[in-house]
């Protein structure tokens, strides 16, 4: 692997994909005063107009205008799941650090490729699970790596979202195997997978399902999943999440320790220990509904990823780490497929 290189001055960048997550990225470039934000790419001349008018930079209506140009030194990749992988190894192979919305790729096997084009460019790609920047993951996190309340004994995810037919019908590339790679465990639930393991670490087997419960005739990928995991500390998770619901509930998260819980309820963290409940901490002010599980977190990793470029320093969420959510996608994948508990060697998917 080459050596990390990183630049003294300010960073050009460019944002390839300029769809419903693209603002989020271009507002948190702008605030950072070492960063220009110097282009932005679409298929779609129309939007990739709109986006640069909007951000006062260039369009670029085909993104390999972007691969040769030594004022772009970072990429945030915005596309639909199927470009991922292919886009990023391009820009690391032309030099570029990469940002790269989830998922990494649409498979492990692909998301593996990616990982050994990062390492063999000596150029840092990251991964957005803006999530672990909540500040009620991270106490979440820290309470199970310090052992301040005991041993992990259980965590529980729940994700009760709602997507319509139109969701899917406007946007061709969501609901099929192919480019979206899955359904609600790839695209909104990937989150919480996430940072299920993020708290349990290694898991040793995972059994459960996936349907279609509501989109049936719509789209030919789940709507609905649940799943039991075992990890390696002793610890069972477990976890279920749909598109099927009314609305979009907020996330329910709870981690169990010996000597008390963890509990998200409404985006607020909450202590249960010794018969009593204390309010840990609660949304940023203003953000409400399924936005408050979004929280802040967005701004807090490109402001992240930024410093790592600056100083040198390997980004934490890199593709390695990005891959691990997707081994347990495909593992309960395959489980849903032969009906049997899985371990992660057994699975035929990666």
């Amino acid at each position: 692997m080459r050596a990390l290189q990183s630049k003294p001055s300010g960073f050009g960048a460019a944002i390839v994909g300029c769809g419903a997550i693209a603002p989020l990225h271009a507002g948190a470039i702008r605030s950072l005063e070492d960063v220009r934000l110097l282009a932005v790419a679409d298929s779609d001349p129309g939007r990739a107009a709109a986006a640069a008018q909007a951000y006062s930079c260039e369009a670029v209506a085909d993104y390999r205008e972007l691969l040769d140009r030594e004022d772009i030194a970072v990429v945030h990749l915005c596309t639909p799941h199927h470009l991922h992988a292919p886009m990023a190894a391009e820009f690391l192979q032309a030099g570029k650090h990469v940002l790269l919305e989830k998922p990494l790729a649409t498979d492990t096997a692909a998301a593996r490729r990616v990982a050994e084009a990062a390492e063999r460019s000596g150029r840092q790609l990251g991964v957005v699970f803006q999530n672990r920047y909540n500040e009620a993951s991270v106490i979440i996190h820290d309470t199970t790596q310090s052992g301040s309340l005991g041993r992990l004994l259980c965590l529980k995810g729940i994700v009760a979202w709602h997507r319509s037919e139109e969701y899917y019908r406007d946007s061709a590339w969501r609901g099929s195997w192919s480019t979206e790679g899955g359904g609600v465990l790839i695209n909104q639930a990937i989150h919480t997978l996430d940072l299920l393991q993020w708290f349990g670490g290694a898991y040793t087997s995972v059994q459960g399902s996936v349907s279609t419960d509501a989109l049936g005739g719509v789209i030919e990928v789940e709507d609905s999943a649940h799943a039991c995991i075992r990890f390696a500390n002793g610890a069972r998770g477990i976890f279920y999440g749909t598109n099927a619901y009314g609305t979009n509930s907020p996330v329910e998260l709870e981690a169990v320790f010996e000597q008390g819980s963890l509990m998200q309820r409404r985006d607020h963290l909450y202590l249960w220990k010794d018969g009593r409940e204390t309010l840990l901490c609660e949304p940023p002010a203003g953000i409400t509904g399924a936005k408050a599980y979004w929280g802040t977190g967005h701004r807090r990793l490109i402001e992240d990823f930024y410093s790592h470029l600056h100083e040198g320093r390997p980004y934490w969420i890199d593709a390695r780490e990005g891959m691990k959510v997707l081994e347990l996608i495909d593992s309960l994948y395959t489980s849903s497929e032969s009906r049997h508990l899985l371990r992660p060697a057994e699975n035929m998917r990666v």
